[in-house]
């Protein structure tokens, strides 16, 4: 899974932080989901190496405008480029009044088909609110001043890895017949001999994990969702020192993040969702905020627009 970071700003855009988009793009597959869209995002799209063509998914947090508003022009673009085969969206139950009202009074023609999701209800429940064959999604409320809810996606075990040594010790030719054998399939070579390719493939191997968590309040629920993942994106509104602000305006500061990442024992952190009045020349910069959550969970990153990870290696595995 890649993730690329699309807005890193909170409440308004800087110089050079857009607004809340975080992309991911699905391994062996060509297919995009994005988590909140605010103002913006599709000319982010535009600057990226990302494709909007590719977008299956979007989830949206909460109704807040930094990640929202850039909902409806990138929907409509969509239509207008003709080359959508449909979006299905994730969110709060006002995202579908939202969206048709908006839709409606601009008269926006979208092509292709679109289907809205009301999370709450999973959420609470604590139930899956999306899975296919290799994907699942899960959601959990959090605490800001409206709904507000975290995701996280899980990939399901992937196949073992595909041992090629093996392989050549037994004089199996390379080529499509190795293709076959990472599959599990059954072969039979050209002198004779039925090979297993289950026999070739080690044990599935657990699937990665990623946790999206903006806009809260420090709150157990976020450390629920993010047991055990391998990332955590996690908002950073507020210094540490700003503490009450961040209690009033139902933020997080970088240090609850820390905590929440320390607490889930999750592999690594990334702070977002900052805010502006950390701007590079402020008395608190961006980096202050990272120093003082490493100082509580020292594998913690700091995003930046178009800041990518890939939490895939590539490697030979087996198909089953």
């Amino acid at each position: 899974m890649q993730i690329t970071f699309l807005g890193t700003s909170s409440g308004v855009p800087t110089r050079s932080r857009n607004v809340s988009a975080v992309a991911l793009r699905l391994p062996q597959r060509s297919e995009l989901w994005l988590f909140d869209c605010g103002e913006g995002t599709q000319h982010q799209f535009l600057r990226s190496a990302l494709r909007t063509s590719q977008l299956r998914r979007i989830f949206i947090t909460h109704m807040h405008g930094d990640h929202i508003y850039g909902l409806p022009g990138l929907l409509a673009s969509l239509g207008l480029a003709g080359n959508s085969s449909g979006i299905d969206l994730y969110g709060p139950k006002e995202l579908n009044s939202y969206l048709q009202g908006i839709l409606r009074s601009s008269s926006s023609r979208i092509s292709y088909p679109i289907q809205i999701h009301s999370i709450e209800k999973a959420a609470a429940e604590r139930k899956i609110i999306f899975e296919d064959e290799d994907f699942s999604v899960r959601s959990i409320p959090l605490i800001h001043r409206v709904p507000a809810f975290a995701y996280r996606v899980d990939q399901k075990p992937k196949p073992g890895r595909f041992d090629i040594e093996k392989a050549k010790a037994f004089n199996i030719p390379p080529g499509p017949i190795y293709s076959k054998l990472q599959r599990g399939e059954k072969v039979q070579l050209q002198d004779g001999r039925l090979i297993n390719g289950k026999e070739f493939c080690g044990p599935k191997r657990a699937g990665k994990s990623v946790v999206y968590c903006t806009d809260t309040i420090f709150t157990e629920s976020a450390i629920e969702l993010a047991q055990g993942a391998d990332l955590l994106i996690h908002e950073a509104t507020f210094a540490h020192q700003d503490s009450d602000l961040a209690y009033q305006r139902k933020h997080s500061t970088s240090t609850m993040a820390a905590q929440t990442a320390a607490e889930a024992s999750v592999k690594q952190l990334v702070l977002t969702h900052l805010s502006p009045r950390y701007a590079p020349g402020n008395a608190l910069t961006p980096k202050d905020l990272l120093k003082e959550a490493k100082q509580i969970f020292p594998n913690t990153l700091l995003a930046k627009d178009f800041l990518e990870i890939n939490l895939e290696k590539p490697e030979t595995v087996c198909d089953t």
